[in-house]
């Protein structure tokens, strides 16, 4: 079992190891969560981040990853545990055609572990051989606020009740990341049994950064264009605008069209890829697009002679 960063710098190090290229605030405060043992809710735009520091560290420190996606209607059968109502039946049945007299006896096995159905709430409480699981409770704002007040003992006691058997408690706490994108709040009981960190849009250098190690085989000056172009975009009044998700999307979509530079055409043919939204893909259209990329192009010939001049 791989041991936990004993310092912040040993976390930042352990992301960009998984090419996960984080500010020092995000890495201290999950330092903070993994040395403490406390969930660590983040919360912040669709797109920026937040369920791959989940997928980073469980694949980084080799722990199982768990996760849990929120929707309206969630409950405890579906994110904790139910039970096998046909192997239930089936066991009363055969207790029947065997004469079983003890009642007590015949609860006891149709209530028994071995019909129970683990759920990832349930499977993240576990023990396993490689270490407590990475539990990722991701997009909890698409849940109903009854399914956050259940969460409330998961989140402080690391355990759950069921009426049938008891309570079932972790005998060591899993990494729990809850993120959020915020469509709604998120109650104050909640957020206090966690570390809190909002995730922001990365600024364009470590955007570049990010671009260049998900995306290596994008070239140099395509690179610094798309980065530009899009900080340019999240400027502009949209309905949503993109998240580094879709700027590695765009990035992937113009390398397989082997474009090299941005230019009007193809910028116009792909912003479904970068915008999600009909009326946004309008507003930036036309003249304004092509004003976007005269100031991509400027931004990224300035950043490249900067850069020529500190080597």
């Amino acid at each position: 079992m791989k041991t936990l960063p004993r310092t912040v710098d040993e976390t930042l190090a352990m992301l960009t190891a998984a090419d996960y290229v984080a500010d020092r605030p995000i890495a201290t405060v999950l330092h903070l969560a993994l040395r403490m043992g406390r969930p660590l809710f983040l919360e912040g735009e669709a797109g920026v981040g937040k369920t791959e520091i989940a997928k980073v560290v469980a694949r980084a420190l080799g722990r199982r990853l768990i996760r849990l996606q929120c929707y309206e209607g969630l409950d405890v059968s579906a994110a904790v545990y139910e039970w096998n109502y046909a192997g239930q039946m089936m066991a009363i049945r055969l207790a029947e055609a065997s004469g079983e007299p003890d009642r007590a006896r015949m609860e006891s096995d149709v209530f028994s572990p071995r019909h129970l159905i683990r759920r990832p709430i349930l499977q993240a409480l576990e023990p396993d051989p490689s270490g407590p699981a990475v539990l990722l409770v991701d997009e909890l704002d698409r849940a109903d606020e009854a399914f956050e007040a259940f969460l409330l003992e998961v989140l402080s006691d690391f355990q759950v009740t069921i009426p049938e058997l008891g309570t079932i408690r972790a005998e060591e706490p899993p990494i729990v990341i809850v993120t959020s994108n915020r469509t709604r709040e998120i109650h104050d009981a909640l957020k206090r049994r966690c570390l809190y960190h909002w995730v922001d849009y990365p600024d364009a250098s470590r955007e570049l950064a990010i671009l260049k190690a998900r995306r290596p085989d994008a070239p140099a000056r395509l690179s610094a264009e798309i980065v530009a172009f899009v900080q340019a975009i999240r400027r502009q009044d949209l309905f949503k605008a993109p998240g580094v998700a879709e700027t590695l999307d765009w990035a992937t979509a113009l390398v397989e069209l082997d474009a090299v530079a941005l230019d009007p055409a193809i910028v116009t043919d792909t912003l479904g890829v970068l915008l999600k939204y009909q009326d946004d893909i309008q507003r930036i259209q036309g003249s304004l697009a092509q004003s976007l990329i005269d100031d991509a192009r400027r931004s990224a010939a300035s950043g490249k002679r900067q850069g020529t001049g500190r080597a």
